[in-house]
């Protein structure tokens, strides 16, 4: 122990020591800040405790370090993906049991872990108000499964402020869950075949287990079925004269049957009785683009509101007088004067190596175009030549759209909305001087805890289960046909005092990919940048408490596997690859505008993102 040393200084050191017993890796770095949390990469953020080291505090940040180190030691996140259910329920299960097993397996072999991760889990239940439950639908499937894991795996009871959910569930868990919750026990130590006991339980809950990969097997295997089915020949070999003649004689019947049905059929079709079969309507497919139609009735079957009649989408110059958002611009503008530099190189080398996928040809020696001044000197030399004219030849490049959803939440308030204005401001510019459209967006609610959806509530007399409880604010910055100079501005709004409220992330992502859907690109890329899970008090409060994030995951669920546009997320202090297929998490705020660029880059490369872009011609300049 160094001299001089408080003991704030040795609880952190300690703490950090603790976390790389536990995983065995000496890698593994703990920060303490002042509110960002998270685990990223071998970078472990937590909260810090008060100087005086408050004992609730202390166990808090304990749990949540003992937490990330056993995920660190037994959780392969690789296999994890390869094995997660594409439904959404069945996905909240399947991470939820498997949180359960990596922290059980430390909880067996160390009480004091032990002890440190129930006090967690008690006030993860006290804060969601699931002490409180009276039906399961306050109660998470996934969180009394996580407790029921738990239990059966350590033989500790749940605590006391999530023994409500559990027994609101216990009814409903069958013979065969209950076996298989056993199960999971005996094969804990093995991350793969216990993926494959969940699945099996999430089939005995009447869950849909199958992954991403397992759907794409299936798709090709039936493909493949289809061009190696048998012609129906005979494969007995017994009978195949008979079988012979019936054919004949069957194929004659049915010639003539067809014949007459042909004529009707185009007797019919003269008349307009029937139209013609390329006229009908196909089936639906798989992995047809959705449609508006189909957002729609997505979020009616899996979330509401109250009421929308007080939503809004509005124009930031809307919000702010002319001369207000001059001066925050100016505002912003100070704010990040020493950060202008360093984005302002990392765009423009995302500028070139935008440009150097351009691949720019000319033709020469033409009767007009643009002068060609590099022959001129024949020209005096010899004045009988004719002037000679050059021409660019069109190229290939990609026709993209790129729409910036940006977290509008109070917790952004400060450095992070500072930083990501600013960001969004210099990709805008490098990104319409490559041709490519931005458009920037924000949400918010337009009140703190409810606004006059929440009074209609009330005077309506609180009816259970209302759904989402407060007025959203929807805000266009920049739309993406609006030029850079025009808009530019608009983003100081994002320093205005009072904007930055309450995120329901859920809905701003629908409204987000509605816009890009109606787009006429070819390539439609949406990059969402927030510091947090969805949160809106008014709503939490009188609904189940992962009403939001529930609504947020199929959203997100939605656009990944059944939308043609390219969804990415950058999370500020907080794991947004918890939520996201494609995403990365920053721990500093500051790290904001070279990975939103590299990210760029990186969707920009075909080889990079994996994926075949489609490409149209248009002309260089």
């Amino acid at each position: 122990m160094s001299q001089g040393e408080t003991d704030l200084e040795r609880f952190r050191r300690a703490t950090g020591a603790t976390v790389r017993a536990i995983c065995q890796r000496e890698d593994v770095t703990v920060s303490f800040t002042p509110n960002a949390q998270g685990l990223t990469g071998t970078e472990l953020r937590v909260q810090s405790p008060s100087r005086d080291l408050n004992p609730r505090e202390v166990v808090q940040v304990r749990g949540s370090t003992d937490a990330a180190a056993l995920r660190l030691r037994h959780h392969d996140s690789a296999l994890h993906s390869r094995r997660q259910p594409i439904d959404p329920l069945a996905r909240e299960v399947f991470d939820a049991v498997e949180q359960a097993r990596y922290e059980a397996i430390g909880m067996r072999r160390m009480a004091g872990v032990a002890e440190n991760l129930d006090w967690t889990l008690e006030q993860r239940c006290r804060e969601r108000g699931y002490g409180e439950a009276t039906s399961r639908e306050e109660a998470p499937l996934s969180e009394a499964l996580r407790v029921l894991t738990r239990e059966a795996m350590t033989g500790r009871m749940p605590p006391p402020s999530a023994r409500s959910m559990v027994d609101l569930w216990r009814p409903a868990i069958d013979a065969r869950v209950q076996e298989d919750l056993r199960h999971l026990s005996e094969v804990s130590a093995d991350q793969e075949a216990y993926s494959e006991a969940v699945r099996q339980l999430l089939t005995h809950l009447e869950l849909d287990p199958t992954s991403q990969e397992e759907a794409e097997g299936e798709e090709e295997t039936e493909g493949q079925d289809e061009q190696s089915e048998p012609d129906g020949e005979s494969q007995d070999g017994e009978g195949d004269e008979s079988s012979a003649e019936m054919d004949r004689s069957e194929d004659s019947e049915q010639q003539d049957s067809s014949d007459s049905e042909s004529s009707e059929t185009e007797a019919m079709e003269a008349e307009g009785l029937m139209q013609p079969e390329s006229d009908q309507e196909e089936p639906a497919r798989p992995n047809r683009p959705p449609s508006f139609e189909d957002l729609r009735n997505f979020q009616d079957d899996a979330y509401r509101a109250f009421s929308t009649e007080f939503d809004e989408i509005v124009a930031a110059e809307e919000l702010c007088d002319a001369d207000e958002l001059a001066r925050l611009r100016l505002m912003l503008d100070q704010q990040l004067s020493s950060l202008h530099g360093m984005i302002a190189r990392l765009a423009n080398r995302l500028q070139r190596r935008l440009l150097a996928k351009q691949t720019r040809a000319w033709e020469f020696n033409l009767d007009e175009g643009l002068l060609d001044t590099a022959r001129l000197a024949r020209i005096v030399a010899n004045p009988s030549h004719s002037l000679s004219f050059k021409q660019e030849k069109e190229t290939t490049f990609r026709d993209t759209v790129v729409s910036l959803l940006i977290d509008n939440s109070g917790s952004m308030r400060g450095r992070p909305i500072s930083v990501a204005a600013m960001s969004a401001d210099i990709l805008a510019r490098t990104l319409e001087r490559c041709g490519v459209k931005v458009e920037i967006l924000g949400f918010t609610t337009r009140m703190w805890k409810g606004g006059q959806s929440r009074e209609r509530w009330i005077a309506g007399g609180k009816p259970p289960n209302p759904g989402r409880l407060n007025d959203l604010r929807h805000i266009v910055y920049k739309s993406a046909d609006a030029p850079w100079r025009r808009s530019r501005k608009n983003l100081g709004l994002m320093l205005r005092e009072g904007i930055l409220k309450e995120n329901i992330d859920g809905e701003a992502l629908i409204w987000a990919h509605s816009r890009l859907l109606a787009r006429p690109e070819e390539r439609r890329i949406l990059m969402v940048i927030s510091d947090g899970a969805p949160v809106d008090d008014s709503t939490l409060s009188v609904n189940p408490g992962n009403y939001l994030e529930r609504h947020l995951r199929e959203v997100i669920a939605f656009i990944e596997l059944r939308s043609p546009v390219e969804l990415t997320a950058i999370g500020i202090g907080h794991d947004v690859t918890r939520y996201y297929r494609r995403a990365v998490t920053i721990i500093d705020a500051e790290q904001l505008g070279g990975v939103m660029l590299e990210k760029l880059a990186e969707l920009f490369d075909e080889e990079a993102s994996g994926q075949a872009v489609p490409q149209r011609r248009r002309a260089v300049g």
